[in-house]
């Protein structure tokens, strides 16, 4: 296995992703301090430091009543209305401690021939997720990366393919499987055949998995990754300005 790439770009993965290989897919503010993919393609956003500027950067991305999801090293809780300017804050919606994995001495790739997923198995790509729910997926994912599948019957029963790619790095994502084809080693199969093509392309590959998903750690392990490290993704909801509710409630006070 060749040296391994600068580690420490993971700890905030999507900002390294949309400043270098994903920055065609970049909507950021115009302070440059936070940064988000285009929302049919991913729901991650990024900022480079979670202090008040970008807080408030993130914010002023975000728009009223928006949504943000931040995925790296830490997410402290946002702090309070009162620290913006327009005294609109964040609810905190869900927030998933996950673990990163990275490629180590991979077991060798089980014999499998998955075919190129595109464009025109969005629909079946689509469908299969909504079914297994392996994490978020949006219309565009396959124009990140790769995605190879196996089908039966002229039907996708199982899939994998490439999300985050920064330098020297490329994650394994979606993998998941029709439950009429479970218990046959698709999945497994399919993460090997994903992370040796990005290793064969001078990449090395890197993982998540939801921190509660022990069967799925266990399984990775087995595979050949290792636990690099906690990450958490965070969905958070950006409130209503605080000062425009309260000059609404005192009018409609008058008005009756």
């Amino acid at each position: 296995m060749a040296s391994r790439p600068k580690d420490e770009l993971l700890d905030n993965a999507v900002w390294h992703a949309l400043h270098t290989r994903h920055a065609h897919f970049a909507e950021g503010d115009p302070s440059g301090r936070a940064v988000r993919f285009d929302p049919e393609v991913a729901f991650f956003g990024a900022v480079d430091a979670l202090d008040a500027e970008g807080w408030a950067s993130l914010a002023a991305l975000t728009g009223p009543e928006g949504y943000a999801m931040l995925f790296r090293d830490e997410v402290p809780s946002p702090p309070p209305a009162s620290a913006f300017a327009s005294r609109s804050g964040w609810e905190e919606v869900l927030r998933l401690p996950t673990w990163q994995m990275v490629a180590g001495r991979l077991r060798p790739v089980p014999d499998i021939a998955p075919v190129p997923l595109g464009p025109e198995d969005a629909d079946e790509m689509l469908a299969l997720v909504q079914l297994t729910e392996p994490g978020p997926f949006f219309p565009r994912p396959h124009e990140m990366g790769s995605y190879v599948g196996v089908k039966r019957e002229d039907r996708l029963v199982a899939m994998a393919g490439e999300r985050l790619k920064l330098p020297g790095w490329t994650e394994v994502s979606a993998v998941c499987t029709h439950p009429d084809a479970r218990r046959q080693g698709l999945g497994a199969a399919l993460t090997l055949w994903m992370a040796r093509a990005i290793r064969e392309s001078g990449d090395e590959a890197f993982l998540h998995v939801i921190a509660s998903n022990e069967n799925a750690l266990r399984l990775y392990q087995a595979l050949g990754f290792e636990i690099r490290r906690m990450v958490q993704a965070v969905v958070l909801k950006r409130l209503p300005d605080a000062q425009g509710d309260g000059a609404n409630q005192k009018d409609e006070g008058a008005q009756g």
